[in-house]
């Protein structure tokens, strides 16, 4: 099968006026049908996911990636329930902030406006279609939505949602684009199109990240990989930090706020890691281990940590620990191995916390609380269309706001300048 890309990116940027101007009432009913037609069409959905996972086993996929592929009723219907959430959150566009009046006579604000056409590259997971176009139809945005190959049938049956409800509300269908295929050369080209396009976001593994940063000629927001860690500190609580450790390891392994390091102070070692140590031998996590925390694994087997554990990406029932001599080689660490994403301390010292929040610079900090809380849904967002480690335009996760931008307006009464 072809695809025209250009032809594609071309009906975006002419329907993404449509979109914008639509009022607030009249984005809010075209979300609501979105979610409606969602649970019409859950049997439908279900049986192309199907086709999906008996693809993805029969190409023997990671167990992580399986897991961020698959959908069951419970899950189409979370997807309609994220889209109703975003649909009644408070509209974004054209408000008007901090107004003030100059030494001139004129009055200056700023107005909150789409970025326009936005483009994502991602794999797996195909609520990440549902959730991406929801979220940039509530912030007036046009989007062309690129799945990867192993979610196509599920990615074409949510393109059937989208395209009746725009077709319903007498809409251009080009405002939501899925490309059908994963052709790597349609995603080449669709990096050339600066004239159509306005934003990149590529979310996915550190190989195609790098591809769209090194390769595109439009502005990228890159969603890079989550290298999230956990520093119990010396003045911690550990019937807070176990809980918090188990959830941010254990209970989804193949998603980006899972934890992958865990960090433990010196002075709290001999008490916390023989509970970590029959945690993760419940757990069955593998244990990557510094020199100084090895001896303390003895019910879970641990081999010595190497460098490269220091920055791994694992994905997987399985973690790299350190012992660490002070709250700043603590955070010495994190900033030289985390990956801008998400990092987490648990203490009952209160100059502690404020320094952590202070000094670590990733896009979500956590003061005793788990990982897994690092998603828009989780933080009020509704959804996401990803967590920026970037720091421009946004940082962290991505809702309809951060697909905005802003633009001064000036109110006059025939002033001129002096």
């Amino acid at each position: 099968m072809t695809f025209d890309i250009k032809q594609a990116a071309a009906e975006a940027k002419a329907a993404k006026n449509a979109i914008a101007n639509l009022s607030q009432g009249e984005r809010k009913a075209l979300l609501e049908s979105i979610a409606a037609l969602l649970v019409k069409s859950t049997p439908a959905i279900l049986e192309a996911n199907r086709q999906d996972l008996d693809d993805a086993r029969e190409a023997n996929m990671s167990a992580a990636m399986v897991d961020r592929l698959g959908l069951d009723e419970a899950g189409v219907k979370a997807i309609a329930n994220a889209v109703l959430e975003i649909a009644n959150q408070d509209e974004v566009l054209g408000s008007i902030a901090n107004i003030k009046p100059l030494p001139s006579g004129i009055q200056v604000g700023k107005m909150r406006i789409p970025l326009g056409v936005v483009a994502m590259i991602y794999e797996s997971r195909p609520n990440v279609t549902i959730d991406a176009a929801a979220l940039c139809l509530k912030s007036g945005n046009a989007v062309i939505l690129r799945g990867g190959k192993e979610a196509q049938h599920s990615n074409k049956a949510l393109a059937a949602v989208l395209h009746q409800a725009l077709e319903n509300a007498g809409l251009p269908t080009g405002i939501a684009t899925v490309i059908p295929v994963a052709d790597r050369e349609v995603m080449a080209q669709m990096l050339e199109l600066s004239d159509s396009i306005d934003l990149i976001i590529p979310r996915g593994g550190e190989g195609l990240i790098n591809y769209v940063s090194q390769n595109s000629k439009i502005p990228v927001i890159q969603h890079f990989k989550g290298v999230c860690h956990l520093y119990i500190d010396a003045a911690a609580d550990l019937a807070k930090a176990l809980p918090i450790l188990e959830n941010g390891k254990t209970q989804r392994t193949g998603v980006c706020n899972a934890l992958e390091t865990l960090l433990v102070h010196r002075d709290i070692a001999d008490e916390a890691l023989p509970l970590i140590d029959q945690l993760f031998a419940d757990k069955s996590v593998k244990v990557h281990a510094c020199e100084a925390s090895l001896p303390y694994f003895k019910k879970q087997s641990a081999q010595l940590a190497t460098d490269a554990d220091w920055d791994a990406e694992y994905l997987d029932l399985e973690i790299a620990v350190k012992i660490v001599d002070s709250f700043d080689l603590a955070v010495e660490h994190i900033q030289q191995y985390g990956s801008g994403h998400t990092e987490v301390i648990v203490t009952e010292n209160l100059g502690n916390s404020q320094r952590f929040m202070r000094e670590v610079n990733s896009s979500v900090i956590m003061l005793n609380a788990s990982s897994r809380f690092s998603d828009g849904g989780q933080l009020g967002l509704g959804a996401e269309i990803g967590i920026s480690t970037s720091k421009l335009h946004a940082y962290g996760p991505m809702g309809a706001q951060q697909l905005t931008t802003e633009k001064f307006v000036v109110y006059g009464d025939g002033h001129i300048r002096a």
